[in-house]
């Protein structure tokens, strides 16, 4: 009788940096690749996020590095300080000797070389030992639908190459009916025999819940959000719905304290709610940045949004999404530069007196697709 044969063993590797967006995206395909019954382990390079990876998949951490600004210039590690090359040794010395144990199928980078590329000290050499192994697993790159325009020259170059040296996929997760990779990454066509779209990553539908708010203003992680929770807090001090203000966990103490020390009544400060998905398909409008993986939730919900993008550092990958949705009618976009209480109040009495949105035909399916893709690739 022959043996049974054992699932496939993946390594998924993510490092998020400031938000909690990607670590939140890649266990959300996690999840599903455990469903397939593949055998996952998430390699997490961040500071820890309560919920991510989910206890359904195996985990592991590296020792965490930070973002040292909103501008991702730089390194830090889990106190702040700037990371020292012995800081960074240890967590390649880590990675690759995860790899050589794990002996995986697949590995998944999340965003590299896409993105990522404060990591090359520890990724190029996994590069190396997944080109060296016998048998060599499968390598694939896990990217959202719109990426962050890249300005240096040669950086678009050195993607391709990379690409075409060591990946087998490249995995968009988005829906080219809404937007397409050479959209934001221009050298495109050179790897379009590599590019699979997967649909856009969301929650499964979410379960129903009590607690009804009538508007849901969201940060992501909170390390950036402040000043749009500052001027939400400001409409909704006057306001007569209920308000609830999700801060994210990574919002600093004293600006955490400045907005819930004399919240009135009928509104609600909270750091982290995992039924935040639940508490949008009761909310009439959502206030948010214009993240992935909170859009995703809004479109799920169904809800009137206001999308604030978050531009810091010379970022663009919000501003497009948000543009995008507000041409479908899905969302109103408002620039975070001059965003205030004044503005923020006249887009929420606009947006509450309007019509519902209308139906979207967006693929939301993602995490189950890539699992299928997954399994056709072996």
């Amino acid at each position: 009788m022959a043996a049974p044969m054992k699932p496939p063993r993946v390594l998924f590797y993510v490092q998020h940096l400031l938000g909690i967006g990607h670590i939140a995206r890649a266990s959300r395909i996690a999840d599903a690749l455990a469903e397939a019954e593949f055998d996952v382990l998430v390699v997490t390079g961040g500071s820890a996020v309560p919920g991510f990876p989910s206890g359904r998949v195996r985990s592991e951490a590296l020792p965490p590095l930070l973002a040292a600004s909103a501008g991702f210039s730089g390194l830090a590690d889990e106190k702040g300080a700037i990371a020292s090359q012995d800081y960074l040794d240890r967590r390649r010395n880590q990675l690759l000797e995860t790899f050589r144990r794990e002996k995986p199928d697949i590995v998944i980078v999340e965003a590299f070389p896409f993105g990522r590329r404060q990591m090359r000290f520890e990724l190029l050499p996994l590069l190396d030992a997944i080109a060296a192994s016998r048998p060599r697993p499968l390598l694939l790159t896990s990217v959202r639908d719109i990426l962050q325009e890249r300005t240096k020259p040669g950086r678009d170059e050195e993607t391709v190459a990379l690409v075409k040296a060591h990946f087998d996929r490249i995995l968009v997760h988005g829906d080219p009916d809404f937007v397409t990779l050479p959209e934001t990454f221009p050298l495109a066509s050179q790897i379009a025999g590599k590019i699979v779209y997967t649909g856009l990553v969301a929650a499964p539908p979410p379960p129903p819940v009590d607690d009804r708010f009538d508007i849901v203003v969201s940060a992501g992680g909170g390390a950036v959000g402040y000043d749009l929770l500052r001027a939400a807090y400001g409409v909704a001090r006057t306001s007569s719905r209920s308000w609830c203000l999700i801060t994210g966990p990574n919002l600093p103490e004293n600006e955490f304290s400045n907005l819930s020390a004399d919240a009135p009544a009928n509104v609600s400060v909270t750091r982290f709610r995992r039924d935040f998905p639940s508490l949008l398909r009761n909310a009439e409008l959502s206030i948010s940045q214009a993240g992935y993986n909170t859009v995703c939730d809004i479109l799920q919900a169904g809800c009137r949004s206001i999308l604030v993008p978050f531009t810091a550092g010379g970022e663009t990958e919000q501003s497009v999404r948000a543009t995008r949705l507000e041409t479908l009618g899905l969302a109103t976009a408002i620039p975070e530069d001059g965003l205030n209480s004044e503005v923020l109040a006249a887009a929420v009495g606009t947006m509450l007196n309007g019509p519902p949105p209308p139906l979207h035909p967006l693929k939301l399916d993602g995490a189950s697709q890539t699992a299928q893709i997954l399994r056709q690739l072996l």
